[in-house]
């Protein structure tokens, strides 16, 4: 399944100042797929070595930091083949097992830069996050991988033509039906499988969607598996009690994430480390507050006050019981928590573009559901589940900030309309793979000046 992110890889391949990569993302998002297919294509030779599957690797890094000794014995000795800086592509995966192979990198980058390294792990940003942990500061490329965004899973089953030819469009115009009618269909389907690439996987070979949630099960078991294994004893029951309280969280009238909600005399700060180890985990994606909208929106967000969301918008309607025809059929009563998943599938869009985001409320009450400085502007985005975009809030934000564009994105067709001194654009929910193009400017033109 082709993957957005091999032109990031190839892109770090090619660079003159490249140093070993660091690729994150939450578990059976795909890395270790994508580095060995990477491998295939732009390398000659690939070397793969998983620490979690031979626990004799560690010895290897034990000795010192040389790294000729290290090189020489895990390709001569170890797999009885050289490595050759140039044509192979080293890969340490589950990295996160040993600390010392996680140090060497800073040792690769200072004397073997030559020789194209890539270190991976399920759980390697909580690895990375801990306090005793010797990270190669400064020594390292980092990438982070995602489950399969909506325009991957479309390409997935087919519909690359849909994709493409809706790049081509100018979207400030109304999008024909040959592309719209389908690619609702997909919406809907991906809503209910999500990103993740097993789950994707079976339903493009089978297209039965009871292989579809016995999929989503076991990932959602063994994510369970991972508190129990990875996780501190002492965060164990407060993961599990974040973790368990996300489907009823996301069902409230606000969305916001509170914590007496989840047990009595709860408060915020008791839950901050096994927030924390979630969010590194990339099991979760939180969304903190920002009443003062100024640039840039990291400095003026509270991170006492925020909405948790699922990683992947499949998996949270399966945790959330909802059965697969109520989203792809329609049904009357489901009406609260189709904007929940809404919200949630539009964050989990916007992190695989890399755009960070936060939401916004005034002290009246007045709620935009996300707000991104990407580019350098601020750009708030109102979410709506179908094609009704009335959105008293986005009014309020642009006639008290005066953004110069805003974004609305929902089933309603593309288009633009002009407020005072705010375009209002209209970007389909199943065309936000495109938002980043009107986010940023063209830097290129930029600096050609």
């Amino acid at each position: 399944m082709e993957r957005n992110i091999m032109v990031q890889l190839r892109t770090w391949k090619n660079r003159s100042d490249r140093k070993p990569l660091l690729l994150t993302g939450v578990r059976q998002c795909g890395k270790t797929y994508i580095l060995r297919e990477f491998g295939k294509e732009e390398f000659k030779d690939v070397a793969y070595f998983n620490f979690e599957e031979d626990d004799t690797l560690a010895s290897i890094f034990d000795y010192d930091y040389h790294v000729d000794r290290i090189v020489d014995e895990l390709g001569n000795v170890k797999r009885g083949k050289k490595i050759i800086p140039g044509k192979t592509l080293l890969i340490l995966d589950e990295i996160q097992t040993c600390s010392r192979a996680l140090t060497s990198l800073k040792y690769f980058c200072e004397n073997m830069p030559e020789l194209h390294v890539i270190a991976a792990g399920s759980l390697l940003g909580v690895a990375i996050s801990k306090e005793n942990t010797s990270f190669p500061v400064g020594k390292v490329n980092r990438l982070r991988m995602y489950p399969m965004s909506f325009d991957e899973f479309v390409r997935a089953e087919g519909g690359e033509n849909l994709i493409e030819g809706l790049k081509k469009l100018n979207l400030d115009r109304a999008i024909p039906d040959l592309y719209s009618v389908p690619l609702i269909r997909y919406l809907k389907l991906y809503y209910v499988i999500g990103g993740m690439p097993e789950v994707v996987k079976t339903w493009v070979e089978t297209h039965k969607m009871e292989l579809v949630t016995e999929k989503q099960d076991e990932i959602l078991l063994d994510y369970a598996d991972d508190f129990g294994k990875h996780a501190p004893v002492s965060d164990l029951p407060k993961i599990r009690l974040i973790w368990d309280a996300i489907p009823t969280q996301l069902a409230r009238e606000n969305n916001k994430f509170v914590f007496s909600h989840i047990k009595n005399g709860c408060r915020a700060k008791d839950l901050e480390d096994a927030l924390k180890w979630l969010t590194d985990a990339g099991l979760i994606y939180p969304l903190y507050l920002v009443e003062a909208p100024e640039i840039p929106l990291s400095g003026q967000a509270d991170y006492a006050s925020y909405k948790v969301y699922m990683s992947d918008p499949g998996l949270l309607c399966r945790r959330s019981n909802i059965h697969y025809s109520t989203i792809l059929d329609g049904n009357e009563q489901f009406i609260h928590y189709k904007g929940s998943l809404t919200e949630n599938y539009v964050l989990s869009q916007l992190r695989s573009m890399d755009i960070s985001a936060w939401y916004w409320k005034s002290k009246s009450g007045a709620e935009v559901d996300f707000l991104t400085d990407e580019g350098g502007s601020l750009h708030p985005i109102e979410v709506k589940a179908a094609d009704n975009t009335k959105a008293k809030s986005l009014t309020v934000f642009c006639e008290k900030y005066l953004p110069a564009e805003a974004f609305k994105t929902s089933l309603k067709n593309s288009g633009i309309v002009q407020k005072q001194t705010t375009q209002i654009r209209s970007l389909p929910l199943y065309a936000l793979f495109l938002l980043k193009k009107f986010l940023v400017p063209d830097a290129q033109s930029f600096l050609s000046v």
